[in-house]
């Protein structure tokens, strides 16, 4: 299998930080220059379908996209450590959490960091400061109920470290490349976001 990937996209390292938790090591890692539009060119786009990264490519030649869903495909052949839940209440729970962290947290601040740094300009049909400060408030109105839900938990959900807490922590730190750090006020916030951080597979992810 080979994975198409960005060591300056966060939504690759989604992909990269389950697979070290996991121990996957037998994924080619094909990096794809998305600064230079590699991801647009023809060569990419008709094997992946779209402009996006990441993308798995199975060794029938199947390309899947979407890193939830490459996700989800890696934990399916690799189950343990369970990342998605055991069982259909958890399962559900996990995806919830997920998706809130996903819509709410994650993309809003990707988008705060693609109008705002001068680098990321070339993704972009045109900058705008307005679209990056709408988002970092709509972002921080999350942190704010995330902050409330982590007291007193060492997760986001289950009793185990799941992709929920993945999507989350890669949206925060991608915003570091904007020297962004979420408001000192939320320490449960800070507390979760250290022990991830020091996780062995945060590093192997980055």
């Amino acid at each position: 299998m080979k994975l198409y990937t960005s060591n300056r996209a966060p939504n690759p390292r989604r992909v990269r930080w389950v697979m070290a938790e996991k121990g996957v090591t037998d994924v080619e890692l094909v990096e794809v220059d998305i600064l230079t539009g590699e991801h647009r060119q023809p060569a990419y786009r008709d094997k992946v379908g779209v402009p996006h990264l990441p993308a798995l490519e199975l060794d029938d030649g199947t390309c899947i996209s979407e890193s939830v869903a490459i996700c989800r495909y890696i934990e399916a052949i690799h189950p343990e450590p369970n990342l998605f839940g055991r069982d259909a209440r958890e399962q559900a729970i996990i995806e919830m959490w997920t998706r809130r962290c996903e819509f709410y947290l994650a993309n809003p601040l990707m988008l705060n960091v693609r109008h705002s740094h001068p680098a990321l300009a070339a993704l972009e049909a045109v900058q705008s400061p307005h679209v990056a400060d709408y988002n970092r408030v709509s972002a921080e109105r999350f942190m704010k109920t995330l902050d409330r839900h982590l007291e007193g938990r060492e997760f986001v959900v289950a009793d185990r470290f799941t992709i929920a807490d993945i999507v989350a922590v890669v949206g925060l730190d991608f915003a570091r490349l904007v020297r962004y750090r979420p408001p000192a006020e939320f320490e449960n916030l800070a507390r979760w976001l250290e022990a991830c951080r020091a996780r062995p597979a945060a590093q192997a992810g980055a």
